[in-house]
């Protein structure tokens, strides 16, 4: 691609991918890949998905573009109802937009303007977005280390009046939860020790954001992972698999902060906010899910594909494995070991999300056992002919 400025960290393996297909995409030769990474995690019903495209060709020979002084009522209102439905925000408020960068940036917007205050807060460990605003993290932030909570002996109940919970600024604007992903880790936050931030920020008139362009839209095996942790946030973002790789989001507003943002006069404005095509592809998304059944499959399915995946931890390569729904996240003990298992994967035909020392997995919701168990096995062999090669190691 020499007029692309590659500006990601990643190499590209695979430069000529021409279609996909469900959990395939295949190349010009013909040749199929099992994309156990969703695209970029987005992908949640599968590729071309036959409902989608048909959603995309009915609408752009109609209007896929409104401007900010008229609208398609119908259609966005209907796809903002569905929404509203499952994350349970009862004569909410959404707001749809390109990407889940933005729609953490709108929700912090809207939480400060709210507040009057401009702390913000969140984990030690979790990923907001590509935005300066949420990177810097030099001021105007209180970050939590949770790892200091490793160590400590209220396991199963956070205490309250730690020192951990009281060093916490009583003048915090939002706190920002990913619950569950910590930056591509997978790894997550007790639940007792979420509630008990909750319960701190909310009595001192902070807003609560879940961030859940990740750990949304089923991926966690709930339709959102904040509802692992018995909290109601007061906004939550969400984006990657709510379009199936179109690129739409939405900043999602409760009943009482909706109102109050009104009435604080907030305003906000983005060329394609409200757009009539990405918010009904949302909307399809959310009944595809819902009339295919698949937050429980993501929950039934990821419950058996970890206990599999667990079977590859030999403690000398695959050195631990997590994950929660169709979520989840491979230690490896180094880079090199890392890019080699990856390489040979994508021999095989698989597509993993390559981080070197991890690996990150998240195929389509779609995904079947038969599929998901061949994976397994052919990721076995590979590690089979590791441990063959490099004597040093004891087959796990």
């Amino acid at each position: 691609m020499k007029n692309i400025y590659n500006c990601t960290p990643y190499k590209i393996e695979l430069p000529d991918i021409i279609r996909g297909a469900g959990i395939y995409v295949y190349d010009s030769g013909g040749k199929k890949y099992m994309d156990l990474e969703s695209g970029v995690w987005c992908t949640s019903v599968g590729h071309s998905n036959k409902r989608i495209n048909n959603v995309i060709k009915t609408q752009t020979e109609k209007i896929m573009h409104i401007g900010f002084c008229y609208e398609n009522g119908e259609i966005i209102d209907s796809a903002a109802g569905k929404i509203l439905e499952v994350t349970g925000f009862t004569e909410g408020k959404c707001v749809f937009l390109c990407s889940g960068s933005e729609a953490i940036e709108l929700a912090r917007q809207i939480a400060k303007k709210i507040t009057g205050n401009v702390m913000s807060m969140t984990m030690h460990d979790s990923y907001l977005g590509s935005y300066s605003s949420v990177k810097d993290r030099s001021r105007n932030w209180y970050i939590f280390d949770w790892n200091k909570c490793d160590g400590c002996t209220e396991t199963e109940k956070c205490d309250p009046d730690c020192d951990q919970l009281k060093n916490i600024p009583g003048d915090i604007s939002e706190f920002i939860l990913e619950p569950g992903s910590s930056s591509g880790y997978v790894r997550f936050p007790p639940e007792s020790l979420v509630r008990n931030i909750v319960d701190i920020v909310r009595n001192n008139g902070g807003k609560i954001i879940s961030n859940e362009v990740t750990t949304g839209i089923g991926r966690t095996g709930k339709w959102f992972g904040f509802q692992h942790y018995g909290i109601k946030p007061d906004l939550i973002a969400i984006g990657k698999g709510v379009g199936n790789g179109y690129p739409v989001s939405v900043t999602i507003l409760n009943k009482k902060t909706a109102r109050e943002a009104e009435q604080s006069g907030f305003r906000y404005m983005q060329s394609h906010q409200n757009d009539p095509l990405g918010a009904l592809i949302a909307g399809e998304v959310i009944s595809i899910i819902s009339d295919e059944n698949l937050i429980d499959h993501s929950d039934r399915k990821g419950k058996l594909f970890l206990s599999h995946l667990k079977t590859l931890k030999d403690g000398r390569i695959i050195t631990e494995v997590r994950g929660r729904g169709l979520m989840f996240a491979m230690d490896i003990c180094n880079n090199k070991m890392g890019d080699e298992i990856f390489i040979k994967l994508l021999e095989k035909g698989y597509i993993v999300c390559n981080r070197g020392a991890l690996f990150r997995i998240d195929p389509p919701l779609t995904i079947t056992e038969k599929e998901f168990m061949g994976f397994v096995s052919d990721f076995k062999d590979i590690l089979g002919s590791i441990h063959r090669r490099t004597k040093g190691f004891a087959h796990g």
